[in-house]
């Protein structure tokens, strides 16, 4: 392959991550913002068992890596949709492997006027390894929804 057709390919490959990421961003807040909408019809019981259930509109799908993920202010896990048995556990002292209390970011940034975005670090259970990872958190009342997407 001549270097006039292999950069530009190069190129490319190496920014597929970063364009589906980019692509990613507005579906994770989307996501925030429709289980805010369905918390605001149905009441935060009803969000949390939605969430949590396998089947539920705001748990991980086959065809999506987007799930919502519900901490109270003292960051405890109300729902997570991928990981149900963190349901009850309080993160927020937990640390990535930089030492980055997200929990704690989760909620500041969350109670921000319009939300906001926290990277951090996390096992991506597709990967099973160490990623980096961005999520979007917007709370009200006395709960922060979440979404996040790996970079």
């Amino acid at each position: 392959m001549s270097a006039r057709i292999a950069i530009p390919v190069l190129a490319f490959l190496v920014g597929l991550p970063l364009a589906s990421q980019v692509s990613e961003r507005p579906k994770a807040e989307a996501l925030v913002k429709e289980g805010f909408t369905f918390l605001k019809a149905n009441g935060k019981a009803a969000l949390v068992s939605e969430v949590q259930k396998a089947s539920g509109k705001f748990h991980t799908k086959p065809a999506s890596p987007l799930y919502l993920f519900v901490y109270d202010l003292n960051g405890v896990v109300l729902a997570h949709g991928a990981e149900v048995n963190l349901l009850g556990v309080n993160r927020l002292n937990v640390k990535d492997p930089d030492g980055k209390q997200y929990t704690k970011e989760f909620i500041a940034v969350g109670q921000k006027k319009g939300g906001g975005w926290v990277d951090y670090k996390r096992m991506n259970p597709e990967t099973k390894k160490i990623e980096n990872k961005v999520s979007f958190c917007l709370a009200e009342g006395d709960i922060v929804i979440g979404c996040g997407i790996y970079k």
